[in-house]
């Protein structure tokens, strides 16, 4: 008996059955039905106006004429940004100054209370939902109308500050302190962070720290050599949505100055700047321009943190990402 005898002739895969066959198109009409508003959002409210904003960013178009009257001017409000418009570059400059400080502060402050809150004890909870709490506040105008009051010549602050014979400034009408008081305010709200920082804290096992006691290893070097690493997919994670929002600052540098971006532009962020050529100019190309410029940064800065990220960042798995 032949090898070719024994093997078995190959058995061709069975047809779908036709009732299978429409059984599976109606499951995905049924997916494609119940997906329909999330879709028809996306190209309503973001894909098209995006397009559209693409187009008006070379063209002179303000909102007092038609959209077929703006007319096609190729570079020019690219140009206009980055040779002529002083202003435009001293809001990236505020930006800037307020991300690099903000973000960092704001996770050191969030990972410093999680490490308080990681523990069992009666009430630990409700201390958690308070830490919580001005985060769900948000990036409201309420929050950002008192806080200005906290920090106006008489404001709580000084009050505060008066009990130990320390006379109060302007803060807010200063500009050499009007930053800070937006950037106290970001690093005021750490509650989102925290709670990541927790939940990661949470897995972090705790046979490591037993086995590092062993060892005779400080506080300070299970917290180098272990929560650390252990909780760097975390930092990364946390490190990336509060970078772009630290760059998408707008709500308090609009409350605090009035839309104007005072004092002495010392709160003009990025946004603040393109919402005033857009909307106070009337200039709504060259608000797209900047709008466009925007997002490419945004998204480099994205990569950036990721590319770099591999080189820091641990995983338990040991697998790349």
């Amino acid at each position: 008996m032949t090898a070719s005898t024994l093997t078995p002739a190959p058995v061709a895969p069975a047809a779908p059955q036709p009732g299978r066959r429409a059984r599976r198109r109606r499951e995905n009409l049924a997916g494609y039905v119940f997906l329909s508003p999330w879709l028809l959002g996306l190209l309503g409210i973001t894909a098209v106006p995006m397009l559209i904003s693409l187009y008006l960013s070379f063209t002179d178009y303000s909102p007092l004429i038609p959209l077929t009257e703006a007319n096609w001017i190729g570079l020019d409000n690219y140009r206009r940004m980055f040779t002529a418009d002083q202003s435009y570059w001293h809001a990236v400059q505020v930006t800037v100054t307020f991300a690099v400080v903000a973000v960092p502060l704001k996770l050191a402050c969030a990972l410093a209370v999680a490490l308080l809150l990681n523990r069992t004890m009666r009430g630990i909870s409700v201390f958690r939902g308070l830490f919580y709490l001005p985060s769900l506040l948000g990036g409201s105008v309420a929050l950002a109308i008192v806080w200005v009051s906290m920090f106006n010549r008489d404001g709580a602050f000084n009050s505060f500050l008066a009990l130990f014979g320390i006379e109060g400034l302007p803060w807010v009408n200063d500009p050499d302190w009007a930053l800070s008081t937006l950037i106290l305010l970001a690093v005021w709200q750490f509650g989102a962070p925290m709670v990541i920082f927790l939940a990661g804290l949470k897995q972090v096992p705790s046979e490591l720290y037993e086995a590092a006691s062993v060892d005779g290893a400080s506080p300070w070097r299970k917290f180098v050599h272990i929560t650390l690493p252990m909780l760097s997919p975390v930092i990364f994670f946390n490190l990336v949505l509060e970078t772009i929002n630290g760059f998408q600052g707008f709500t308090a540098a609009f409350v605090l100055s009035n839309g104007t971006g005072g004092p002495v532009d010392s709160t003009l962020m990025y946004t603040l700047n393109l919402w005033i050529a857009g909307f106070v100019d009337l200039n709504m190309g060259y608000a797209s321009a900047m709008a466009w410029v925007f997002l490419i940064v945004i998204g480099a800065i994205t990569v950036l943190l990721f590319n770099t990220g591999r080189f820091w960042v641990h995983y338990s798995d040991n697998e790349e990402r």
